[in-house]
């Protein structure tokens, strides 16, 4: 009993001290934290470089904070691209139950390799990962490249820079809501 009492109140810390960072970024600190989170992406992998080239539009997550114990949530602020341009503010909120512990915060990108696709999440009034659309995760193998499989599906998704553990990584069921700056 003691020893659950003492991780309850280890997660309740972590989110206290994860939480607040993550909240009210400005137009300025998004922007550069997406600068910087696909700078990382392209340098770690030639194919999302190529992909993002090819990509309708560009949705970047550059500092996703997750946090669980048996019941989890996520959250961050990003933007979404087109042209190298940015045409909009998006969060991304999610609440899990299951097999998870830890927190840890990561970048997520989702790219848009169609027209269609991209329609669909910017006619939205809220899109969720999974139902609205699906993606694939991309796997990076050696030096940085992916499967062809998933290099031919719509909307492909890289996460990467995990700080932390914590099992279960994945964008399906995540809400993507425009926000305004």
């Amino acid at each position: 009993m003691l020893r659950q009492l003492q991780l309850w109140f280890l997660l309740l810390i972590s989110m206290m001290l994860i939480i607040p960072s993550a909240q009210a970024a400005s137009r300025q600190e998004i922007d550069a934290k997406v600068r910087e989170a696909l700078d990382t992406l392209y340098t770690n992998s030639s194919s999302a470089k190529s992909l993002s080239r090819k990509a309708a539009g560009i949705l970047v997550f550059p500092e996703v904070y997750k946090a669980g114990f048996g019941i989890g949530g996520e959250y961050g602020e990003g933007s979404f691209l087109r042209g190298g341009k940015t045409l909009g503010y998006y969060s991304l909120v999610s609440a899990s139950v299951g097999l998870q512990f830890g927190a840890q915060m990561k970048a997520e990108v989702i790219l848009f390799m169609t027209k269609a696709s991209m329609n669909n999440f910017l006619n939205s009034d809220g899109w969720e990962a999974g139902v609205d659309g699906s993606v694939a995760v991309a796997t990076l193998g050696a030096g940085g490249e992916i499967d062809s499989h998933t290099a031919q599906q719509p909307i492909i998704g890289f996460i990467f820079s995990n700080k932390g553990l914590m099992y279960n990584l994945t964008i399906e069921g995540a809400k993507i809501t425009k926000i305004d700056k």
